[in-house]
């Protein structure tokens, strides 16, 4: 699994004894791949080894030496990427080397439709249900592994490990080069934070953003907000206005509502409780893409219909 091989099951003791040379030789060849791709990670200032010391893994990844940071929170470094077993079945950007769906461009390109689910693909043994419960179980043990002095790496681990005991693809992974299976975006972190070394403190909000793809060939997309700790009142009162508006936007959903209608009221309940909506991000439809159609808002006044 760690060399990402397909499992080699051999017919009796006789045949292992004449194929093994050839058996072996496959695995020092993986075994040389993996060396060199570690050795490359080592100098392209951004990823370290898990075993080099605290203070190389904590240091600032080159990118950001320059960066005008707006909060207190720094990124550290990241550990390697993380292998998904070839028995997986693996979205079309898994292993493009850009990370591009080509899925998606096309559908963005020459669809102006917004998919509807029927019973079929829905509810169908890997229908987009199980997708959506794979992910629910998955990022449930994201969130039980949560405490402080652990990193949102060891998150990304056990993450990562979930997916592969449920024989699921973690969608994030490299998509459009993502690093890693599962976003965790800490304290003024929008979404779609990377998963590095750096330890949870207590007090700490953290987000945890999980999508299973499943051998059905459908994308369960979920994300959870979490407390660490002893979190102060503005961080509970954020944490619980976010659930407010995710509440009262949901009561609307039925047939007949407009989706702009939703940005609407979610708008309206964060200003009630004196918080703003961030506008760069939005939610979005789900199912055999990632991405897709419809885009939702959160803010009031806009044009999607």
């Amino acid at each position: 699994m760690q060399m990402s091989l397909t499992p080699t099951y051999f017919c009796n003791q006789d045949c292992f004894k004449t194929n093994y040379a050839a058996h072996n030789k496959i695995h020092k060849i993986a075994k040389q791949v993996m060396q060199a791709k570690a050795a490359r990670a080592s100098r392209d200032g951004i990823t370290c080894d898990p075993n080099a010391d605290i203070n190389s893994r904590l240091s600032l990844p080159t990118w950001a030496t320059e960066y005008n940071f707006t909060g207190n929170l720094r990124p550290a470094l990241l550990s390697y990427k993380r292998e998904i077993p070839a028995s997986i079945r693996r979205p079309d950007y898994a292993d493009d080397t850009y990370g591009a769906s080509d899925s998606e461009q096309r559908d963005k390109a020459n669809n102006n439709a917004i998919r509807v689910y029927g019973p079929k693909e829905l509810d169908c043994e890997d229908g987009l249900r199980h997708a959506c419960a794979m992910g629910r179980e998955v990022l449930d043990a994201g969130g039980k592994a949560l405490r402080p002095g652990v990193t949102t790496d060891e998150i990304d681990r056990v993450v990562h490990e979930a997916c592969i005991e449920r024989d699921v693809y973690p969608s994030p992974l490299n998509y459009y080069n993502f690093p890693k299976s599962v976003c965790t975006s800490v304290n003024e972190v929008i979404c779609h934070g990377i998963p590095d070394y750096r330890e949870i403190q207590d007090g700490d909000i953290v987000n945890i953003d999980v999508t299973t793809f499943n051998k059905g060939g459908y994308h369960g997309d979920l994300n959870e907000t979490f407390l660490v700790g002893n979190v102060d009142e503005d961080g509970k009162k954020l944490i619980k206005t976010a659930f407010e508006c995710l509440q009262n936007a949901l009561a609307m959903v039925k047939p007949g509502t407009l989706y702009r209608d939703l940005g609407t009221k979610i708008h309206k309940t964060a200003l009630a409780q004196g918080c703003s909506v961030n506008r760069t991000y939005c939610g979005h439809g789900i199912g055999s893409l990632f991405h897709t159609s419809p885009n939702v808002p959160h803010y009031n006044k806009n044009k999607v219909r």
